[in-house]
C-alpha cells in the first residue's frame, strides 16, 4: 500500500502544490482543513480516494490527533495574518505548529515539513515573525529531525502579493506602497512544494531559506508588475510613520467592532515587518542545497497576471494587429 501524507493547510496557496505533487509520486494524501466541502478540488489530483480533505482544527488535541492517524508523514502549510481571537498568531502559527509536531512524535511520525517564513525571529519588532520563530521552536523540540522552510514572498497564480497589487492599480493612478525601499527575493509557488516533497520523502531535514533568483526593492516589483499589465501608475512610498497610524487606525476599527470590519488594508504589525528586508541570509542553506533551480519571476507572472491588462485576455491580439501592415 502507498504511504500517507497529512497535510495540514493542503488546500492553501503552497499545500495545494505540496498535495499534487505528492500525488503525482503516488502518496495518499489526507487533507486536514477546517472546510472540508471547500477543499473537494483536490480529489482530482490524484486516482479515486487517493487525496481525501477531512476534517481538522489545529487548535485541537483530538482533531489533529485523528487526522494524523496511520501517516507516514506530515506537513503544515498552517498560517494566519489574524494577531488576535481564536486564530491570533499565537493559537495558529506558535501554539499550532508545536501541537502538530508533538502528536505527530507521539505517534511515531519521523518526517514533518513545517512552513515558516524568512524573518523568523524570536527577538523581531513583528509579533508576526516571532509566532513563527515560536512554531519553529515547537516543531524541533518534539521533532528534532524535521525540516522547516522559510521562503520570501511567494509568488504564483493565486499569489497574495502580485495579485493584490495589481487589482489596486486598477482603481486609479497611483499605487501606494509602505517601505518602497524594502528588499524581496520572491520564490516561485511550486519551488517551495518541491522541497517539500524531498522533507516528506525523508531526502531533507534542517532549516532551509527559499527565495528566487531575483533581489528586488518593493517599488521595482511593483514597476516590473506594472509592466506585465500594461498600465502606467505613479507608486508612492507611504512614510512608515504615517502607515503605521493608518494601520492603528485599522487595527482599532477591526478590534470596535468585535472583527466584523476586518481589517484587509495593513495593519501595525505588518508595517513592522517592512521595515526589514526579506530575503536569504548570508550562508543559509537554500535551493542550491537542495539541488534545485529556483524560478525567475519573468516566465512566469505573465501567465496569471494578464487579466489585470486593460484589455484583459485580448492584449497580445490588440498588440499584433498593430503590426499588420495596412493594404
Amino acid at each position: 500500500m502507498s504511504k500517507l501524507v497529512t497535510i495540514f493547510g493542503g488546500s492553501g496557496f503552497v499545500g495545494r502544490y505540496i498535495a499534487r505533487r505528492l500525488a503525482k509520486d503516488g502518496w495518499r494524501v489526507r487533507v486536514a482543513v477546517r472546510r472540508p466541502n471547500e477543499a473537494i478540488f483536490l480529489r482530482p489530483y490524484g486516482k479515486p480516494g487517493q487525496v481525501e480533505p477531512v476534517l481538522c482544527n489545529i487548535r485541537d488535541d483530538a482533531s489533529v490527533r485523528a487526522a494524523l492517524a496511520g501517516a507516514d508523514a506530515v506537513v503544515n502549510c498552517v498560517g494566519t495574518f489574524d494577531i488576535g481571537g481564536r486564530n491570533s498568531f499565537q493559537a495558529i502559527q506558535a501554539d499550532g505548529a508545536g501541537r502538530i509536531a508533538r502528536l505527530a512524535a507521539a505517534a511515531g511520525i519521523t518526517r514533518m515539513v513545517h512552513l515558516s517564513a524568512i524573518g523568523a525571529d524570536a527577538d523581531a519588532a513583528s509579533a508576526y515573525a516571532r509566532s513563527k520563530a515560536a512554531g519553529e521552536a515547537g516543531v524541533l523540540a518534539a521533532l528534532p529531525g524535521a525540516m522547516i522552510l522559510r521562503p520570501s514572498v511567494i509568488f504564483g497564480p493565486e499569489d497574495g502579493f502580485f495579485n493584490r497589487f495589481a487589482a489596486m492599480s486598477r482603481l486609479g493612478p497611483v499605487l501606494p506602497v509602505v517601505g518602497a525601499e524594502t528588499r524581496f527575493q520572491p520564490v516561485h509557488v511550486d519551488d517551495v512544494a518541491q522541497a517539500a516533497v524531498l522533507g516528506v520523502q525523508g531526502h531533507a531535514t534542517g532549516i532551509y531559506e527559499l527565495g528566487g533568483p531575483d533581489v528586488e526593492s518593493f517599488r521595482t516589483l511593483m514597476q516590473r508588475m506594472l509592466r506585465v499589465i500594461q498600465r502606467r501608475r505613479l507608486i508612492i512610498n507611504l512614510p512608515f510613520w504615517a502607515a503605521s497610524i493608518m494601520g492603528a487606525a485599522f487595527d482599532f476599527l477591526q478590534f470596535a467592532t468585535g472583527g466584523l470590519i476586518r481589517n484587509g488594508m495593513i495593519t501595525r504589525d505588518q508595517v513592522r515587518s517592512l521595515r526589514s528586508d526579506n530575503v536569504v541570509a548570508p550562508g543559509a542553506r537554500g535551493f542550491a542545497a537542495l539541488g534545485i533551480t529556483a524560478t525567475a519571476m519573468e516566465g512566469v507572472l505573465p501567465e496569471y497576471l494578464w487579466r489585470y491588462r486593460p484589455s484583459g485576455q485580448y492584449a497580445a491580439i490588440k498588440d499584433s494587429a498593430k503590426n499588420l501592415k495596412k493594404v
